[in-house]
């Protein structure tokens, strides 16, 4: 053991600190973060939406993390597991889903990045091919994960308020 530690460790033991207090300052706990540019972040998206595209819920799934988060805009069921996110999506994707960033903010940390906004998404009704716009708020959360970025967790919930109706002149 260095004096530093002994010293931090005699610091924490007067200060009545518990145990768990007690990291011990190693050259190993520097950690190597990946290289990562709003550019990467924003590239997370079309991955996504070409994920989407295919309809295979396999597809999908394989874009999250192994321990993901999903609350999905049109299901009450969180979705924590990969099998419960593949769930989601082989109903999900019947619905020829497209989405559409309308505002983004990104953020990029060590081994994280997040980004928040709205988006639309358009639904096609398989019987009938009509469409839909659904106006929803969303929160993507990846983690640098066996040498990519997956989705760790991914919130989406409609608007609450109706889009606001043009004035005529």
């Amino acid at each position: 053991m260095n004096i530093l530690s002994l010293v931090t460790a005699a610091a924490l033991i007067s200060t009545g600190a518990p145990m768990s207090a007690w990291a011990m300052p190693t050259s190993r706990t520097t950690q190597t973060c990946p290289a990562a540019t709003t550019a990467d972040i924003e590239a997370q998206f079309g991955r996504f939406s070409e994920a989407w595209a295919t309809r295979d819920p396999d597809v999908v799934t394989d874009l999250f993390t192994d321990e993901p988060v999903l609350l999905p805009t049109v299901s009450n069921t969180p979705r924590t597991t990969p099998a419960g996110v593949r769930d989601y999506f082989v109903s999900f994707l019947r619905s020829h889903p497209v989405g559409r960033l309308d505002t983004s903010t990104i953020e990029i940390d060590c081994h994280t990045a997040s980004r928040v906004g709205t988006w639309t998404v358009t639904l096609t009704d398989p019987a009938t091919g009509q469409t839909r716009d659904v106006h929803a708020r969303y929160s993507f959360i990846y983690r640098f994960e066996d040498d990519a970025w997956k989705i760790d967790h991914l919130h989406s919930s409609m608007m609450p308020e109706a889009a606001p109706v043009p004035a005529l002149h």
